[in-house]
């Protein structure tokens, strides 16, 4: 489904941009109905596809050799409503979702990383992959349910 690192990158700033929708379509239900779960689903979804934007930006930066600039970049990006397709898209531009996974380790390489034999580990067996990053990213997200929502509850 995600042969290439484009495809991954490209489905995950869509989903940020649709999460964004979500979230801003329920605030517009509790700000005309008073309805307050609508904010509840809607900030939920988007911030389960906010942490796995950043999941995805991390593994493509690692996988693809971005430098701190470009990875700082796309990670912001999820901040701002819909950035992350005019992200997408100059990130596109500049050549830096081009490539396949490296689903081998090459020692012999001049870019090599100490983290390239785990990763192509992972990137060889992507139920692997998916099943550390969704254990991950629940985790984190459990977490920040219980730390509470941006700017505390009111009550």
């Amino acid at each position: 489904m995600f042969r290439t690192p484009l495809t991954l990158f490209r489905t995950l700033a869509i989903a940020e941009a649709v999460s964004w929708t979500l979230l801003i379509a329920g605030l517009i239900v509790r700000a005309a109905t008073g309805w307050a779960p609508a904010v509840t689903i809607g900030g939920g979804i988007h911030g389960f596809v906010f942490l796995s934007y950043g999941a995805t930006v991390i593994l493509v930066a690692l996988n693809n050799r971005w430098k701190a600039g470009p990875t700082i970049g796309a990670l912001i990006s999820a901040i701002v409503p819909y950035a992350t397709i005019p992200a997408e898209i100059l990130l596109h531009k500049r050549g830096l979702l081009v490539g396949q996974w490296r689903l081998e380790a090459d020692a012999a390489s001049p870019d090599g990383r100490w983290y390239d034999r785990p990763l192509a580990w992972f990137l060889a067996r992507p139920w692997a992959l998916f099943g550390l990053i969704a254990l991950l990213v629940v985790a984190l997200f459990a977490v920040l349910l219980l730390v509470g929502p941006p700017g505390g509850s009111k009550g």
